[in-house]
Parts: C-alpha cells; sequence; structure tokens
C-alpha cells in the first residue's frame, strides 16, 4: 500500500507541473522554483510533515519535498546554533542529495558526448 500512496502523492505533483506548463506561460525553471519555495512554505506551516509522513517517498524526492528538506534543516539548526544555523542547515540537512547530484552528473558527463541540438 505504500507504493500506491507514493505514486498516487508523487502523480498529483506531476500533474499540477504538466497543467502549469501547458495552460500558463510559466517557464519550467519557474515551475520548479514553485515547487521548492511551495514545499518551504508548506513545510513551515507544518502541513509538508504529515504528508511526508503518510505518503512516504511520493512526497519526499519531488522538488516540494527538496524544498520541505531545505527548511526542516534551518529549523533544526536555528534550534542548535542560533543564526548562524539559518545559513547552514539547509545545505547541511540536503548534503547527501546534492552530492548525489553532483557525482552522478560527472559521471553522466564523462560517459556520455554531448550534441548539438539541430
Amino acid at each position: 500500500m505504500d507504493y500506491v500512496k507514493a505514486f498516487v502523492v508523487g502523480g498529483i505533483f506531476c500533474i499540477i507541473g504538466q497543467i502549469l506548463i501547458d495552460k500558463t506561460k510559466l517557464t519550467p525553471a519557474r515551475i520548479l522554483v514553485a515547487y521548492v519555495v511551495s514545499g518551504v512554505i508548506l513545510g513551515a506551516i507544518g502541513v509538508y510533515k504529515p504528508l511526508a509522513e503518510w505518503a512516504g517517498a511520493g512526497a519526499t524526492v519531488p522538488l516540494t519535498g527538496f524544498g520541505y528538506l531545505l527548511a526542516k534543516g534551518v529549523k533544526e539548526a536555528v534550534a542548535e546554533k542560533g543564526l548562524l544555523g539559518a545559513l547552514t542547515g539547509g545545505v547541511t540537512s540536503a548534503a547527501g542529495g546534492i552530492t548525489a547530484a553532483i557525482f552522478l552528473g560527472v559521471l553522466v558527463a564523462l560517459i556520455f558526448k554531448p550534441k548539438p541540438k539541430g
């Protein structure tokens, strides 16, 4: 049942993104930023944590989950370190994901050769 919940919630996020791409003049980059910011906001008002606990990877893997992770890390770091935590908490909490993205990006760049569009 966990897989179904994750699939449904992740699918809803994808549907919303596709509707925004198709029906608005927003660029994909702006939609991605909106997803991250909405994750931060929903986390700040306490809505995202129950969703993440219920849906698992369906809520934590999309970009809204990244925003929630950043906000959660900042909140915890501020509680521990004060104002300095506001600057370091988000990066510290997301360090694993950021490291994986950089490593896999370099690996793919070494394996595949880019081709010009056109």
